[in-house]
């Protein structure tokens, strides 16, 4: 609205114009959509192929466990899928997605000590790489999964998500465990077929980056977990194969108690 914000956004606008025409980001990308169903209340079992045979992936979820109204449901993103005792057939898709190749004209920018071209470009990549999340995800509704052929949405309408279907990434609210990008990774063969890897803190690189995954249900939605107690992290550490501390470290901050390693460490 003010000055300099008209400003910051004409330089901007003025940036992406030379990124497109000097083509100084490549865009890789990769999506699945795989046979699926919900088990053991919270998880979702993702199949290889269509005989719902081997298992190539167990997404781990998480419940809300705060206190709801009266007819609300403490919900999980497994509930958007069927469980397997129904019988139905279901699906769900993956994605990772990466704006990258800009290293040398970034550093370029770094050794002229020009810090402002340098933020203003690892900021329009981090903005393109959300926006190839959208265009790729749209196209999965209309062409490639095809549950929204007809769909026709503005810009606006876009933005505001009125479309059917979401795109939940870990490390966000409905999922907030970063761990499980390594299952979705291999999953995808994310490295050989989008020239992305993980770090050993699940942090994605290219560093402008979004993976997730496709659910398609009508009534799915983003929300947030929010906090959860020791019983469900014991169940999900079970779940996961893991040890409760290393789970406690992962959802440090989504914890509605004090792990006991800290709680020693406050007592001393």
């Amino acid at each position: 609205m003010g000055e300099a914000a008209r400003k910051l956004h004409a330089e901007a606008l003025a940036t992406l114009e030379r990124i497109v025409r000097e083509k100084w980001v490549k865009a890789n990308g990769v999506f699945g959509l795989f046979p699926a169903a919900r088990v053991n209340g919270d998880d979702i079992e993702i199949y290889a192929d269509e005989t719902r045979g081997a298992v190539a992936m167990t997404w781990h979820n998480l419940r809300q466990q705060n206190k709801k109204p009266s007819g609300r449901a403490n919900q999980c993103l497994a509930d958007f899928i069927a469980p397997k005792e129904s019988g139905a057939p279901d699906w769900i898709g993956a994605f990772a997605v990466s704006i990258g190749g800009f290293d040398e004209r970034l550093a370029q920018f770094e050794a002229q000590h020009d810090d402002y071209s340098a933020i203003m470009l690892k900021v329009l990549a981090d903005r393109l790489a959300e926006a190839f999340a959208e265009h790729l995800h749209e196209r999965v509704r209309k062409k490639y999964w095809g549950y929204a052929k007809e769909e026709q949405f503005s810009g606006e309408q876009l933005i505001a998500e009125s479309y059917r279907g979401i795109r939940p990434a870990p490390g966000y609210p409905a999922c907030p465990d970063h761990t499980e990008k390594r299952a979705l990774f291999t999953l995808l063969d994310a490295t050989r077929n989008a020239d992305m890897t993980l770090t050993e803190s699940c942090a994605m690189l290219p560093a402008s980056a979004v993976s997730g995954f496709y659910l398609s249900h009508p009534d799915s939605a983003y929300f947030a977990v929010g906090k959860v107690g020791r019983d469900q992290v014991e169940d999900y550490a079970r779940r996961k194969a893991m040890t409760i501390e290393e789970v406690e470290r992962w959802l440090a901050p989504y914890l509605d108690y004090e792990p006991a390693d800290i709680m020693a460490v406050s007592s001393t």
